[in-house]
């Protein structure tokens, strides 16, 4: 059973598991510093700042001590156990100004006013009047001063916090990022590895275009889940959690009331995510399209220009581009209707609350916090909504980094083929079909094949278009298996053999070869450490390659662009004659090789083709007359069956199928020479052309 999405990202996510969890501890050490700053403001507000209200006492000590009228006072929190107080005395604040009480006040809470020399306190009905000394601006500072070296030590602990939490966030959001680029890395490399190991059937019916969007694409998608969306969430988590455990910290009360946040925010993002699923499911699939058509459009530029269908093109790739964008401006809708109208509501709603806690004492009838706390509770709320502002704008890239994840895994969940490591020792080459029927779908296109192909014989495989050519080559490379029937190759079952052990003893020459991106010389090797600079020069001069490459400035390294564009039809063949003879195949396979090359490079190409064939098994599937000649064994297959076999003459005095098909060829070009009759003469001895 396939495992959900989810699981198998973080499966890729443990691959750099290390890192996240560095980054993540540093994340929860950043958060931690930065929630600090509203505890030391209220400290500084409650224990320093205001602080300047609570009673004070006469003293001896100067530590700590204001000097006022040339007497000492220290506030009542300051003095050690045991040690002497003096006469109590109070300093009040009405208005802007500070008052001078020369007397203990026992409640100073209230509407205070300062007539006559008096402070009023007026609580309820009740009214107290305390003699008052209105304090300068000097006298002030001396009560303060004691304070400074206070606001000091925690002005100095709110940067040291401050520089904790710039390296914390430095090192989250690195370590983030680089365990991000680990895990794309290995999904892309895992993605590219089950691509190779997948049949080669799978290819036919999906666009070259799609495939590389999920590799980059859909990739590249994935990694803004692990850096941007992951960073977003981890830090709103943890942000949350440690805010949450700050409010109630602060007030118990006004901590719970705050938790209504978090199923309203659980419920948008699963609402969310219902809806943005749909609209990133066919926009994913909308960009692939688009991928696929522009790498068809390139492909087959020169048959969209020759047969002018540029405008029809054009036409589908805007139909395309049109739907992406309707299903983009979707979600961009969807995204302005949740992402800031939550995080505002919330915000507000949240506020309410808290005023209406502080303002209407609904909440046990005692609602008297100190400022500090006020204030420390309203920046503490107000940092909840930054990083849920965080996390809200990343649910559209959560939900497209989900449904790429979902498309990437869907083609990693299709069948490949195994992969064994190890070799075979090159076999002979002497393959046998018995009885082998096959069909690509329901229908069959070979029926009781039987044949049997020796160590060094070259067998010719003839016929119309769909009579079943290709078909058979496919068998025997194990493309596919057939449904009826076995397949042997010195005596041993193909089926019984791994693919790769198989494949790598056989060879195969393209009727249009694929040359890559590299050198002639890369394009002969592929890259394989076990053929050597001099194996490469010796196939290519042994083919007769170096004839038509020489005038190239760095000859067997002149550079070669995607498909060997830059070189004639006869370059590119020969070069992957010399690619199958580096390789030193025991069978090979020449699809249609010769078909596209001119009459003057058929000489060195045929040449090429002896020296090829010299030691192996060849099969041929061929139309000119010159290469199937040769050939020890003809099989004429027509709608899947072998109806007639034998070599040249044998068939040719059987007078069926394979002889009217000779004599069609050599007449079509008889009537194209003219009527020259020694001409045609050499033409019906040395006949060249197509069935």
């Amino acid at each position: 059973m396939t495992q959900s999405t989810g699981k198998r990202l973080l499966q890729y996510a443990l691959t750099a598991k290390k890192t996240f969890i560095s980054a993540l501890l540093l994340l929860s050490i950043g958060v931690g510093a930065e929630l600090a700053g509203p505890f030391i403001a209220k400290n500084m507000i409650d224990n320093h700042m205001l602080a300047i209200e609570k009673p004070y006492y006469q003293t001896n000590s100067p530590d700590e001590a204001a000097v006022y009228n040339d007497k000492l006072y220290k506030r009542a929190d300051r003095f050690e156990p045991g040690e002497s107080k003096g006469q109590e005395i109070r300093l009040l604040q009405e208005g802007r100004s500070f008052y001078f009480i020369n007397e203990p006040v026992e409640q100073p809470e209230g509407e205070r006013t300062y007539r006559d020399g008096e402070l009023h306190i007026v609580r309820g009905e009740t009214e107290v009047t305390y003699p008052a000394v209105k304090l300068s601006a000097d006298e002030l500072f001396a009560f303060y001063k004691p304070e400074l070296p206070g606001i000091y030590e925690l002005v100095g602990l709110y940067a040291l916090f401050l520089v904790i939490s710039i390296f914390a966030e430095f090192g989250k959001t690195y370590w983030l990022q680089s365990s991000a680029n680990q895990v794309i890395r290995k999904l892309r490399t895992d993605v590219y590895a089950h691509i190779q190991r997948l049949p080669v059937y799978f290819f036919d019916n999906l666009p070259a275009g799609k495939v590389v969007s999920r590799v980059t694409n859909d990739t590249e998608a994935i990694k803004d889940l692990f850096i941007a969306v992951l960073s977003n969430f981890s830090t709103g988590i943890i942000n949350l959690i440690g805010v949450y455990i700050a409010l109630f910290l602060l007030d118990i009360r006004l901590g719970l009331i705050s938790l209504f946040i978090i199923p309203i925010l659980v419920l948008w993002i699963i609402f969310y995510r219902k809806v943005a699923t749909k609209y990133n499911t066919i926009i994913r699939s909308r960009l692939s399209e688009i991928n696929a058509i522009i790498n068809e459009s390139i492909q087959g530029m020169s048959i969209i220009r020759i047969f002018r269908r540029q405008k029809q093109r054009r036409e589908e790739f805007e139909n395309l581009n049109d739907d992406y964008l309707k299903y983009q401006n979707k979600m961009l809708n969807l995204n302005a209707f949740t992402s800031h109208n939550l995080v505002n509501s919330l915000r507000s709603l949240s506020f309410v609350l808290v005023l209406w806690y502080f303002g209407f004492g609904s909440l046990g009838g005692n609602t008297f916090v100190s400022l500090g706390v006020l204030y420390a509770f309203v920046d503490v709320l107000g940092r909840m909504f930054h990083p849920i502002t965080g996390m809200v704008n990343q649910l559209a890239n959560l939900d497209t980094s989900m449904v790429s994840a979902g498309r990437l895994f869907t083609l990693m969940d299709e069948p490949g083929e195994p992969v064994t490591d190890g070799s075979m020792p090159r076999y002979k080459g002497n393959v046998v079909f018995k009885d082998v029927s096959f069909a690509y779908k329901k229908d069959f296109v070979l029926r009781d094949i039987s044949f049997e192909a020796r160590p060094g014989q070259t067998v010719a495989l003839v016929g119309h278009t769909g009579s079943g050519k290709s078909s058979i080559i496919n068998l025997l490379f194990r493309f596919y298996d057939p449904q009826q029937g076995s397949i042997s190759i010195d005596g041993q079952e193909v089926k019984d053999i791994p693919k790769q052990w198989l494949r790598s003893h056989m060879g195969i020459v393209l009727q249009d070869p694929y040359l890559f991106t590299g050198t002639i010389a890369s394009n002969v090797s592929l890259g394989d450490e076990r053929i050597s600079r001099e194996r490469v020069e010796r196939a290519l001069r042994e083919v007769g390659a170096d004839k038509l490459l020489s005038h190239l400035p760095l000859g067997f390294d002149e550079p070669v662009v995607e498909k060997g564009s830059t070189l004639s039809a006869g370059q590119r063949q020969l070069i992957s004659f010399a690619r199958a003879l580096s390789f030193d195949p025991a069978i090979l396979i020449l699809d249609e090789a010769t078909s596209n090359i001119d009459t003057e490079t058929e000489s060195i190409i045929q040449e090429a083709l002896e020296v090829l064939k010299k030691g192996r098994t060849t099969f041929i599937i061929a139309h000119r007359l010159s290469t199937i000649r040769s050939a020890d064994q003809i099989l004429v297959l027509h709608h899947g069956e072998i109806v007639e076999r034998g070599n040249h003459d044998e068939l040719m005095a059987l007078g069926g199928r394979y002889f009217r098909m000779y004599q069609l060829q050599v007449g079509a070009i008889t009537a194209s020479s003219g009527a020259n009759d020694k001409h045609s003469t050499t033409l019906r001895h040395s006949p060249e052309g197509s069935f």
